[in-house]
């Protein structure tokens, strides 16, 4: 069996698990009990296979977590202030809960851009 297991998969579930978590005030604020009741099952389920993923990393490969989560970190910054300045000047005032979601969204799609456009000599060795 081959193990598929990268540091940027991980990455990537783990900004999946935020992304997740940043909407739960979004589903409070409207009293949308079913949905947070399926955001919560997924947040479970995403972190059950986050957890086995690490797991399944070699030594040097969790060496390489530690960058790509701060990648995350500025990509999930960089989302909110984005989507903050795209409703500052396209759209009336939302909710802070919507503008949580939306920069989530925002930031974890940039992460991804990243990580598939990085530089040949940052790509894992096969």
């Amino acid at each position: 069996m081959h193990n598929t297991a990268t540091p940027e998969r991980l990455s990537l579930m783990l900004g999946l698990l935020v992304l997740m978590l940043a909407n739960v005030p979004r589903y409070l604020a409207g009293n949308h009990e079913n949905r947070l009741m399926l955001i919560g099952m997924a947040c479970a389920v995403v972190a059950a296979a986050a957890v086995v993923h690490w797991r399944l990393l070699a030594q040097a490969e969790r060496a390489r977590l530690p960058t790509l989560l701060r990648r995350l970190c500025f990509a999930l910054l960089g989302g909110l202030v984005l989507m903050g300045g795209w409703h500052a000047l396209m759209t009336a005032w939302i909710s802070w809960q919507l503008l949580i979601a939306h920069g989530a969204t925002l930031g974890l799609l940039i992460h991804a851009v990243w990580l598939w456009w990085r530089p040949a000599n940052e790509a894992p060795s096969a």
